[in-house]
């Protein structure tokens, strides 16, 4: 494939190139490759190009309830919206705290995912750190419930804790407030890479620069809901009140902000949507925390380019570059020769707004319908083939992660 006409971000500068695409993997980046044609020809139009969006945080909710979602129909949402890769939390029915959960999972997924995809596996409250020891090599890291949780995640023992910590590759939390302190402060003992999911208050950030001044391995991912949406929207109208839930909860205005400064200056390191769908007769029937997020987190997110709170160049950096260096996916996160051809075409010109008709999730509902988007996915591309184009989607190629870098 010979991508023409692109525009893409090279560190902090937008150049126009031509893209040349053998194999899978981009093999030319530059001017003028006509003489390298190819038989399919993808042309750009002088759109951006940018690498796919790597989703360190998503709920397929395969196995055990795929009435909200299913792999095939979250990972078809999540090509639609430019996430060519993306990692699977653990607290699904059975839990993936045990080799032969991980097992049965990654059966499931076999040859049912539009992109590629990773696990984490997740630690209990009955001490499993025998079997994350175990599942280390093979998932993206071990989550851990400092909060709250369903089932036997929610682990509270200090001695726990520190078996999980030193038994894991890395780990990944659930940990609000205070708990984000306790959190860094066990990294630090074990000397651990932590990631700090769904960073949502602006005391918790004072928490993550100290740690980061004083040289501790961690990150801090921010979803698009904790940045465009607040209180405010929750209390809107009765329907927003239960169907705007979220662990953790929508904060202030004043978070918002902080959030946003946080992440263009290297506080916050990524945006992981923290996919969470339910079924809006579940979630008018009882107080059910989560929302579906996948299929709009780029277009959201470019919504904060145009308002001129992230630059381009930071965008990339923390939807497709960092997911990849955090968790060590050598192939993934860049428009560069050797790596992967994962990327996404966006019209940057069009503000139309999200339709409920749309949308891709089996939840069939999204936070963002009404909203005018900051720019619209056209085109995603795995590993050179064409997965959705302009409203039609591609056989389902997707596989994991680290059983092919």
């Amino acid at each position: 494939m010979l991508v023409k006409n692109a525009k893409i971000i090279m560190g902090t500068e937008e150049v126009m190139v031509d893209i040349l695409i053998q194999d899978g993997k981009f093999v030319k980046v530059g001017r003028n490759l006509a003489e390298d044609l190819k038989e399919e020809i993808l042309d750009a139009k002088g759109h951006y190009v940018l690498p796919g969006m790597i989703d360190a945080h998503t709920h397929m909710r395969t196995p055990g309830f795929t009435h909200k979602e299913d792999i095939s129909s979250g990972s078809k949402a999540a090509i639609r919206g430019g996430v060519t890769s993306f990692f699977d939390m653990p607290n699904t029915d059975p839990a993936t705290v045990s080799m032969e959960a991980l097992e049965e999972k990654r059966n499931m997924y076999q040859g049912n995912s539009y992109a590629d995809y990773a696990f984490y596996f997740g630690g209990t409250r009955f001490d499993n750190h025998e079997e994350v020891q175990k599942a280390a090599e093979e998932t993206v890291a071990t989550k851990i419930f400092f909060n709250v949780s369903t089932g036997d995640m929610l682990v509270e023992d200090d001695r726990i804790l520190e078996n999980i910590f030193h038994a894991s590759k890395r780990v990944a939390v659930h940990a609000e407030r205070e708990m984000v302190e306790k959190a860094i402060q066990l990294a630090r003992k074990i000397k651990k890479p932590l990631y700090l999911c769904h960073i949502s208050l602006e005391k918790e950030l004072e928490y993550i620069r100290e740690a980061k001044e004083i040289g501790i391995e961690v990150y801090g991912e921010v979803t698009p809901h904790h940045l465009f949406l607040n209180e405010e929207d929750r209390e809107q109208t009765e329907e927003t009140k239960l169907f705007l839930r979220t662990k953790p909860e929508l904060k202030t205005k004043k978070d918002n902000e902080a959030l946003w400064k946080a992440l263009q200056y290297g506080i916050l390191d990524t945006i992981g949507t923290d996919h969470a769908p339910h079924l809006l007769e579940e979630k008018k029937a009882k107080l059910t925390f989560g929302m579906p997020s996948v299929e709009h987190s780029l277009e959201m997110m470019w919504k904060g380019v145009e308002e001129g709170k992230i630059t381009l160049p930071r965008l990339q950096e923390v939807m497709c570059e960092n997911p990849a260096n955090i968790f060590g996916l050598k192939t993934k996160g860049k428009i560069a020769v050797g790596y992967d051809a994962d990327f996404v075409i966006v019209d940057e010109k069009d503000h139309s707004e999200i339709q409920q008709e749309e949308i891709i999730s089996k939840a069939a509902w999204s936070p963002y319908v009404g909203q005018k988007r900051g720019c619209k996915v056209l085109t995603t591309v795995l590993r050179g083939e064409i997965m959705y184009h302009e409203g039609i989607f591609g056989k389902k190629r997707g596989r994991e992660i680290l059983k092919h870098e």
